[in-house]
Formats: C-alpha cells, structure tokens, sequence
C-alpha cells in the first residue's frame, strides 16, 4: 500500500516538472500529471538501466524520469499534431 502512495506522488512531482520544463498544450488535470510522471519515470528508469546505472532510487533516476516525462509529452504532442492533421 505504501509502494502505490509513493509512486503517485513521486509521479505527481515528475509530472510537474516535466510540464514546467516543457509547457504548452499538454493533457491537463491531476491524473494526466501524475501518469505523465509515472510514464516518465518508466521511459527514463529504462534508459537509466541501458546507461548502466541501475539504482532506483538515486539522483540519476530521478533526472531520468524527468527527462523521460518530457519525452512522454514531446511524443503526445507530436501524436496530437499528427491526428490533427488527417481530420
């Protein structure tokens, strides 16, 4: 039970900053923010992994996830542009 409070406010605080790095037209609300959070800590914990430095919770996790939120909102942007575009 505490493993799930802690992922959603970790991602809620990932999410965050991931909006305040990469602001514009991005899914609103506090459930968007926190799965863009979780999502981006998912993306960034697999790239972390690949680069080798596999502890979890480590300040190079936690940069990773940010930066994997912000690539989570640069693929919903260009997937909304996209959509967009064919209707």
């Amino acid at each position: 039970m505490f493993y799930l409070l802690w992922l959603t406010l970790f991602g809620l605080i990932v999410g965050i900053l991931a909006k305040f790095i990469h602001p514009g037209d991005d899914p609103d609300g506090f459930l968007a923010t926190i799965g863009i959070g979780i999502g981006g800590s998912y993306i960034g914990g697999l790239i972390n992994w690949m680069l080798g430095n596999g502890a979890i919770l480590s300040m190079s996790g936690f940069i990773m996830s940010i930066i994997g939120g912000v690539l989570l909102l640069v693929i919903y942007r260009m997937w909304k542009a996209n959509n967009g575009k064919q209707q």
